[in-house]
């Protein structure tokens, strides 16, 4: 008897391991808001036209996103991660912890970052200095550093509207929060002249100032569920939201993008570089699970065809904007080849 209940116990330990090891069938996603629309439906036309199952798809930022791809290598751990900012070195080293040394960066396309509001409301124009003013924790006045003081809009500009600043956006989590703090709040911080010379003396005090967001009720944190922040804005016509063009595109019966810098938040402007709020969107692979985790090529395929993220491909009619034609065919022949030549940059 004993014999066979320790044959018995044995058996169950190998089938459990056995179990346990064994490889999912399905491609899991995880990471950007703003990115989440373009995956979801590239997960669903890869999940009709080819024998593998649709992905799943989850939306939690750009950060979380990060965090959760970075924790091990295994059927138990996620895929492919979106991002709506480049990785960035801390979290490569993060992921070289748990032995992820093996990750392909592709960049599907560009997109730009609105300060929307209802269209039963005046469209805005402002300068990025403008942005920084309403929502820094801190700003300059009179060559002094001080709490912001500012409660409504025309506080700062005669020219914007005598309204409440009122401005509903992503969290610290979010690609497009670190993005809007680079490419809006420090660029605006340093349109002034006695806090850009900061930078050549305390580069770590300079970011501080410029990129740390009012926490005063000017600043909605209204979570990583960009469509949330739409709803909120129809809701109430004197509020603005920040979030992805392509939020914008899908919705523009309803909402209008603020002119910044003499520049409206366009297809055109942005592709150009005109519009001055735009960045680069990825998604990252995790090499170790290429070929263990059935379709993982196929999806990286269908993601960067033509038809897909090239000019009039599906993804540009869901908003995104299409990188020029020689950086896609060098973007999707690095992606198919696994390729970690970009780690380069982080060397």
């Amino acid at each position: 008897m004993k014999k066979i209940i320790k044959y018995l116990l044995t058996t169950t330990i190998i089938l459990l391991t056995a179990t346990g090891a064994q490889a999912r069938d399905q491609i899991r996603i995880i990471g950007s808001s703003t990115v989440y629309p373009f995956a979801t439906v590239v997960a669903e036309k890869f999940g009709i036209s080819t024998k593998f199952k649709t992905p799943v798809v989850e939306s939690t930022g750009s950060g979380g996103g990060l965090k959760i791809f970075c924790q091990g290598i295994g059927p138990r751990y996620v895929d492919i991660t979106n991002a709506s900012r480049r990785i960035k070195g801390k979290e490569i080293k993060k992921c070289a912890e748990n032995k992820i040394t093996d990750i392909t960066e592709v960049k599907i396309g560009y997109d730009g970052i609105v300060i929307a509001n209802s269209k039963n409301s005046q469209q805005m124009k402002i300068d990025r200095k403008h942005i920084w003013l309403a929502l820094g924790k801190n700003v300059m006045i009179d060559g002094k550093i001080i709490i912001n003081p500012h409660k409504t809009w025309k506080d700062i500009d005669p020219s914007l509207p005598d309204q409440k600043i009122e401005v509903l956006g992503p969290p610290p989590t979010s690609g497009t929060r670190d993005a809007f703090a680079e490419l809006a709040l420090e660029e605006g911080c340093k349109k002034i002249l006695s806090i850009k010379n900061i930078k050549k003396t305390d580069k770590k005090a300079f970011k501080h100032l410029c990129r740390t967001v009012r926490e005063d009720g000017a600043y909605i944190e209204a979570g990583e569920n960009d469509n949330l922040i739409i709803s909120k804005l129809e809701e109430n016509p004197k509020a603005f939201g920040v979030f992805g063009y392509s939020f914008l595109d899908q919705n523009k019966d309803k909402l209008q993008g603020s002119i910044v810098e003499g520049s409206p938040p366009t297809f055109e402007n942005i592709s150009s570089g005109k519009y001055p709020v735009s960045r680069s969107l990825y998604f990252y692979i995790k090499n170790a699970h290429v070929g263990k985790i059935p379709g993982i090529s196929e999806y990286i395929t269908e993601f960067t065809s033509e038809k897909s993220f090239g000019t009039g491909g599906y993804l540009q009619e869901k908003g995104l904007i299409p990188s020029p034609d020689m950086e896609r065919t060098k973007i999707r022949a690095n992606a198919l080849d696994l390729s970690l030549a970009w780690l380069a940059d982080f060397n």
